[in-house]
């Protein structure tokens, strides 16, 4: 079974004085957050506030760029060309970079979100604009995809690429993770299960078919009216099977090159997997 993963979450998608999520909770739990970007949720306060969730817990930060809709909460699709959809995740990234630049966090990854991310799992020359645009801004910078053959099309590429699964989603027969519109509280032990079987090569579809994945990181979403309970009961499955968690980067450098890395070694924060998650602890889809 695999033995290093990241651990993420969407997060940083309140907006104005409307709450939504627990990211003071969910943050410290993970290794690896998704910061929204204003276009579909958050706002620059709300931004600026994640930012410094993560840096003071050790979490590695990225941007979560979605279609600009907020009425919608980017999950309804919107028509865009490879280098709009580009563009869009180039504009967003590069706010919360500036917000990061001055809280001294760097954004690390790059996550599409809701309907922006199922255009690219369809879509690989929508995933091959938005990775090639980022690695041009950001040489190193990867961008986090659904696992699966569009991934795999996008790092042949030379693009940096994070492979993604769910704990908390379920799946269809071809590996897609199906929508859902109002996220209900789902059974903390059965996403654990859900996460430790993608770990071994495989998640069971809705129909009971089991359905190949390879993933790098496993993503549970911060607006779950339980992420928190989820996000322990997945820590706590990866620790009795000793699974170690690790920030995105750390998780590629394992992949890439066998060996398990000391550190991101440009100072980029490791991910909650310390004293600061263990104080959390006792304290297509969407993306």
């Amino acid at each position: 079974m695999q033995e290093l993963v990241d651990l993420n979450a969407d997060a940083g998608e309140s907006f104005g004085r409307w709450r939504l999520g627990d990211d003071e909770r969910v943050i410290p739990l993970v290794t690896s957050v998704n910061i929204a970007c204003g276009w579909h949720a958050g706002d620059p306060a709300t931004m600026r506030a994640a930012l410094g969730i993560a840096r003071d817990a050790g979490v590695a930060a990225g941007a979560h760029p979605g279609f600009p809709d907020l009425a919608g909460f980017g999950r309804r699709a919107l028509a865009l060309s490879p280098r709009e959809a580009a563009d869009a995740c180039l504009y967003q990234f590069g706010a919360l970079r500036a917000l990061g630049d001055e809280l001294g966090v760097p954004i690390t990854h790059v996550k599409p979100h809701g309907a922006l991310y199922g255009l690219a799992a369809r879509e690989p020359d929508v995933a091959a604009a938005i990775g090639s645009a980022i690695a041009a801004a950001a040489p190193g910078v990867p961008v986090v995809l659904l696992a699966g053959p569009t991934a795999d099309r996008v790092a042949a590429l030379g693009v940096p690429v994070v492979r993604e699964a769910f704990a908390d989603l379920d799946y269809d027969d071809s590996g897609r993770i199906i929508i859902e519109p109002d996220p209900v509280a789902k059974d903390p032990a059965a996403c654990a299960a859900q996460a430790i079987a993608v770990l071994r090569g495989t998640v069971t579809s809705v129909s009971g078919a089991e359905v190949p994945v390879r993933a790098d990181s496993i993503c549970l979403h911060g607006d779950r009216p339980n992420a928190v309970e989820i996000a322990r009961a997945v820590r706590d499955a990866f620790a009795a099977a000793g699974v170690e968690l690790a920030a995105m980067r750390e998780v590629l450098r394992h992949r890439d090159t066998g060996q398990r890395g000391t550190g991101d070694g440009d100072g980029a924060p490791r991910g909650g997997t310390g004293a600061a998650a263990a104080a959390g602890e006792a304290a297509t889809a969407p993306a």
